[in-house]
């Protein structure tokens, strides 16, 4: 659905570009994320992607047609969930919609009522949005972004803000749209939610993409093949994973007393970003 192929993006007046030949792909009702910390051009690539930049090098492809080629139909196929929700914060949440809606030829393919259910929001559907929190806010941005039924979704930071309740129903929204056939990029420093739905990642560090692969694949590849065994008397020790049934040291040591937990040494993808990266998230 979407092919990116040696994407370079500078901005006026600066020595260097942003994007330093990017090379991704995003296959239809895939989960892709981006995942760097602030600076490292993921909100630059987003805006390539939904033409808000037009000057680049490069090719993209959008389900087979050159970016460039598209025209305003392109904005009827994607929807768009901004990091920073703007909002007309005098009108109520309804009304805030019910305007977004008529920039779409087809306008609001999705029930108004629906929308707002879907994100606990009901209650403030008819209150003005400058009475919102930053997480009603940041919830009334996603369902915007849904609203005319888009094919891709470009979600920048869609759990920033959000308490867990809501990050995890956030999430869940999103796997839903996945299901039914959504491509979706996301952009997002939260390993966390990149580990919970996204099939793929590259981590993007100064406008380069360091590593590409499963959340999955890349803890096996970086993580430890061991498990961490604690007894109830607090004693603790590791052991290798392979043949675990069979290693005499292991059976040894959890007959001196009852299992009180065992963990795999998976490593954690923010683990991984900092092993592959040399860079932390907060940097």
């Amino acid at each position: 659905m979407i092919l990116v192929e040696n994407l370079v993006f500078q901005y006026p007046k600066t020595d260097a570009p942003t994007l330093k030949g990017l090379d991704f792909n995003i296959a239809k009702g895939e989960v892709f994320g981006f995942l760097g910390p602030s600076g490292a051009g993921k909100s630059t690539a987003l805006k390539v992607l939904y033409k808000v930049y037009g000057k680049y090098d490069g090719a993209v492809l959008i389900d087979g047609k050159n970016l460039a080629e598209w025209d305003n139909s392109y904005f009827e196929k994607i929807g768009v969930g901004f990091e920073l929700p703007n909002h007309y914060l005098k009108l109520t949440g309804k009304e805030n919609l019910d305007l977004f809606a008529t920039f779409y030829k087809n306008g609001q393919h999705r029930d108004v009522n629906a929308l707002f259910e879907l994100v606990d929001l009901k209650d403030a559907i008819n209150k003005p949005v400058e009475n919102y929190s930053k997480g009603m806010k940041m919830r009334l941005n996603f369902i915007r972004a849904i609203q005319h039924n888009p094919d891709i979704l470009f979600l920048d930071e869609p759990t920033t803000g959000l308490d867990p309740v809501n990050a995890h129903k956030i999430k869940e929204l999103i796997l839903k749209l996945k299901g039914e056939g959504k491509t979706i990029f996301i952009t997002t420093h939260s390993m966390e939610t990149a580990d919970d739905i996204c099939d793929r990642v590259s981590f993007i560090v100064d406008g380069k993409l360091q590593a590409t692969d499963s959340p999955k694949n890349l803890k096996k590849e970086y993580g430890r093949e061991a498990v961490n065994v604690e007894l109830n008397n607090g004693h603790v020790q590791e052991f290798p994973l392979g043949n675990l049934g069979e290693n005499d040291a292991f059976l040894d040591f959890i007959r001196q007393d009852g299992v009180k937990r065992i963990h795999t040494q998976e490593a954690t993808l923010e683990e991984v970003f900092i092993r592959v990266t040399g860079k932390s998230l907060k940097s």
